[in-house]
């Protein structure tokens, strides 16, 4: 069986789902196992941010991957990879209020506008938000192709935010080297992306 067949596969997406799931059970078991060093609460609110950063990249490697190998069974997966963005993000934000500021809402509000890197943070939610809620076939249907990609096109705002986000949090440490990691990995899928969208334009100038 090649890869394009797996990938088509019924069950290749139910599986795509638990392997998902896998990073919140791993955390949830070092949580409870203490495994999760001196400071559990700070260790699993980071492991979520990470994990929502993570699939942020994935989602973004998707299209390019799917060009670049001609493997277009690769897109079927995209929506599945940003939702599971969405609820890394989702699960982060709550673990920040709940372990950190113990679901003060006044509390959480002034923390927000208090610390840019938090702020930065909840922006990226934000964004991500409207992205999640219009991510069924019905949202494309309702808003129309073009406009639906329009508003999909916020992820390239995200991802830099994100990374932004991801940045502060660990130049509280000085640990730079899984930073410079990511905005690698970012800085070549915006790049692949800005490379994409020039080259139409070029072969209509030739």
């Amino acid at each position: 069986m090649n890869l394009r067949t797996a990938l088509l596969h019924p069950l290749a997406k139910p599986a795509g789902f638990l392997l998902c799931l896998l990073p919140l059970a791993w955390l949830v078991w070092g949580a409870a196992a203490g495994q999760l060093g001196a400071n559990p609460a700070e260790a699993l609110i980071r492991g979520l941010g990470d994990w929502a950063l993570r699939f942020l990249c994935l989602t973004l490697a998707v299209t390019p991957l799917r060009v670049r190998t001609r493997t277009p069974q690769l897109a079927r997966y995209r929506r599945m990879l940003g939702l599971f963005t969405f609820f890394y993000a989702c699960l982060h934000l709550l673990a920040y209020g709940w372990l950190d500021m113990g679901l003060q809402v006044a509390d959480i509000g002034r923390d927000i506008l208090k610390r840019p890197f938090i702020l930065v943070g909840f922006a990226c939610w934000l964004l991500l938000l409207p992205l999640a809620l219009t991510s069924m076939n019905r949202a494309v249907r309702w808003l129309g192709a073009s406009q639906w990609r329009a508003l999909h096109r916020l992820v390239y705002v995200i991802a830099p935010l994100a990374l932004l986000h991801f940045f502060w949090m660990r130049s509280g440490k000085n640990d730079f080297a899984e930073v410079a990691v990511y905005a690698a990995i970012i800085g070549v899928l915006m790049l692949e992306r800005l490379l994409r969208y020039l080259q139409p334009k070029k072969a209509s100038g030739a």
